[in-house]
């Protein structure tokens, strides 16, 4: 049967609009959508032709791997043989039946290799004798553009290789990349010379390495990883791809140390999902991961189609990029009284759920960015974290479309002014009545990370506040069930509730209440520091600065802050309606003659989630033991505790080589001490 017209049209249009989309990315580095709706266009494309074979025509996007016909500054070059695209799967049943096609090629088991999905630029390497004489980007899969000079400036990159094996000639695969922390570091260069910030590191990497002054290249600080030779000449036999890439190792090129073999598919889906789990902890960025069949006999059997390998398949995560439109700039009050830009966006889904407000972080990253009303804007979501609105797309901008300039004056109903305090990018609102304020304090001192009073959230707190119930966090433990019953949308049941959360949250160890207090600057870590050198909240209250500064781990500002914050009467009537409730003030007596002195010297970070343990039970274990906890990753770390779903701290300490503990090597160490380094 014929296709319709509509159908025809509607394949014509696809193929332009990812021709244009092509050379937004490959030949601009600009990109208009995010990879994810570029992939509906494509599979959009697909699925047309796969119904009506008459609409495949040799120069659509679906018949070729790359972009075709991008201008570019570099010269052209041939690749020694065609680098082609992959496959892409999208959930189980999609590899399911990848695999179950390839079986039906071969007579044996197939066993798999798997490897990180790079969000970077694929590289074709050239060595000659031993010797790198070219680099080529992929270009249309036949050509590419010739990047020698910029690739020499990869400092991962051997120029020559070494080993015992070195081939005669040897063109291999790889995949260039801007680690995050240099992505960060670039950013911040260009913020500081008012430059165009880069939206992600694919495309600041994709614009240093197309830099015609190979100098620039060099100061951006690209990485690289190799994943597949393209033509060997006398070279060793190898007989399976997890032999070649150890080869290709002893060559002396970089090899990405999270590949693993693979037994079967059970095995693949599980790596693939370790991948997403562990996507943002790798120190760069992955968007999936790829999937290969082990034995290089059974690659030649399977063969490939005109743009991909059947051997080989790309599993995609869900996005977090997509583009919308915004449709506005408001600024939302914290309870430290931080004015923050929020944006309101037309609902998009990405991240795994439906955005429609994102963060702009503050008044200079707005402007920045130069992200308007009405713009298409590139909104990122990187699993938990909030959402962020990462750039606008410039060439969709409206004509006229307005710069946004930022209040002068407090959102709420006092209209009090907003204040840029010396040394500070934010703003603040430091009017001590401000009602979003004293919202914000009540939500903090409710949520898990403080009081974790179940129940409380920031629907049932604006319910206290409108029904004149609450003013301050103390006054929460005056509410009875009978006031709340009386509140909209409560019943006896989801009231009776509140209370007992309420009630248990009286007996919070003293760390929580500190924290639950959101005094500025101190955070979890400097109220694990009072926690350990003062007996109850009453000492903490009436020491001198100097007593707080004594502290290891409350340095002068802290000190400070705690001093100020404890001198404002409406906060000491706060700390004695808390009093009054029965919170707990007292500080967890440790026994230490039982506890044996084992990390004296040690320093310790946590990240992610335990399972035995709350955070505070931990981070008491060690204190204990003589050794301190701190935030942020160092040379000077000694360990870094790994729960579930772990930040980037895991990959601050695998780059600069922590030892990394979970749960059950931790115990070990808190019963055993460290181990005595061996004699022999």
């Amino acid at each position: 049967m014929a296709a319709p017209p509509e159908t025809v049209n509607r394949a014509a249009e696809l193929r332009d609009l990812i021709r244009y989309h092509d050379e937004r990315y490959y030949g601009h580095d600009e990109p208009e959508i995010a990879d994810a709706e570029y992939d509906d266009l494509l599979n959009e494309l697909r699925t047309i032709e796969a119904e009506y074979s008459e609409l495949v025509v040799d120069d659509s996007p679906t018949q070729r791997p790359g972009a075709a016909g991008i201008p570019t500054p570099f010269s052209e070059v041939r690749h020694l043989q065609p680098m082609l695209s992959l496959d892409n799967a999208f959930s189980r049943d999609d590899l399911v039946a990848w695999g179950e096609r390839i079986g039906r090629l071969v007579t044996e088991s197939v066993e798999f290799v798997g490897e990180p999905k790079l969000d970077g630029l694929a590289i074709s390497l050239l060595y000659e004798g031993g010797r790198l004489v070219r680099g080529a980007t992929r270009g249309n899969g036949e050509t590419g553009e010739d990047v020698t000079a910029n690739v020499l400036t990869i400092n991962d990159l051997p120029k020559r290789l070494s080993g015992t094996r070195i081939p005669d000639t040897l063109e291999v695969r790889g995949e260039v990349f801007m680690p995050l922390a240099s992505f960060e570091a670039l950013n911040r260069r260009q913020a500081e010379a008012e430059g165009r910030l880069f939206a992600n590191p694919r495309n600041a990497a994709a614009g240093a390495l197309r830099q015609i002054d190979a100098r620039v290249t060099a100061s951006r600080n690209l990485s690289l990883y190799c994943y597949q030779p393209g033509v060997v000449a006398g070279g060793p036999k190898l007989t399976s791809h997890h032999q070649t890439l150890e080869w290709i190792s002893e060559l002396g090129l970089p090899v990405n140390p999270e590949i693993e073999r693979l037994a079967d598919l059970d095995a693949v889906f599980a790596f693939c999902q370790r991948m997403e789990t562990n996507r943002h902890s790798l120190g760069y960025e992955i968007d999936g991961a790829v999937v290969k069949v082990d034995r290089l006999s059974q690659r030649a059997e399977m063969g490939q189609t005109s743009r991909a390998p059947r051997w080989a398949i790309a599993f995609k995560f869900p996005p977090e990029e997509k583009t919308t439109r915004l449709k506005n700039i408001m600024v939302s009050i914290g309870r430290t009284g931080r004015a923050t830009p929020f944006a309101i966006l037309e609902p998009v889904f990405v991240g795994g759920s439906t955005v429609q407000m994102a963060t702009l972080h503050n008044p200079d990253e707005v402007a920045r960015k130069d992200v308007r009303v009405g713009d298409i804007v590139i909104v990122r979501k990187a699993g938990d974290v909030i959402p962020e609105v990462a750039g606008p797309v410039l060439s969709q901008r409206k004509r006229g479309a307005r710069k946004w300039k930022f209040p002068t004056t407090c959102p709420c109903e006092l209209a009090q002014p907003l204040v840029q305090l010396e040394g500070e990018v934010d703003r603040r609102c430091v009017s001590a009545d401000c009602p979003m304020q004293r919202e914000q304090k009540i939500i903090y001192f409710a949520s898990r990370g403080a009081m974790d009073i179940e129940g409380l959230g920031e629907e049932r707190v604006r319910q206290l506040l409108n029904a004149g119930l609450a003013q301050d966090a103390g006054d929460v433990y005056a509410v009875t069930q009978e006031q709340l019953v009386a509140l909209e949308r409560t019943g006896e049941i989801s009231a009776r509730k509140l209370i007992s959360a309420i009630e248990v949250s009286k007996s919070q160890p003293l760390i929580r209440v500190i924290v639950a207090l959101g005094i500025r600057h101190a955070g979890p870590t400097a109220a694990a520091a009072l926690n350990r050198a003062f007996p109850d909240l009453d000492a903490i209250m009436h020491a001198t600065p100097e007593q707080l500064t004594a502290v290891d781990g409350v340095g002068p500002v802290i000190a400070q802050s705690l001093e100020a914050w404890f001198s404002v009467p409406t906060n000491q009537a706060l700390i004695e309606k808390l009093r009054a409730a029965g919170v707990n003030f007292a500080a967890p007596v440790v026994d230490a003659p039982d506890v044996e002195q084992t990390l004296t010297g040690k320093t310790f970070v946590l990240t992610g989630g335990l399972e035995h343990f709350t955070r505070e039970q931990a981070e008491a274990q060690i204190t204990a033991r003589g050794a301190k906890v701190t935030s942020s990753v160092s040379k000077k770390t000694s360990y870094v505790l790994v729960g579930e779903n772990p930040g980037s701290k895991l990959g601050k300490a695998e780059q600069l080589g922590v030892t990394q503990l979970n749960e059950d090597a931790f115990q070990h160490l808190l019963e055993h001490g460290p181990e005595e380094p061996s004699e022999e």
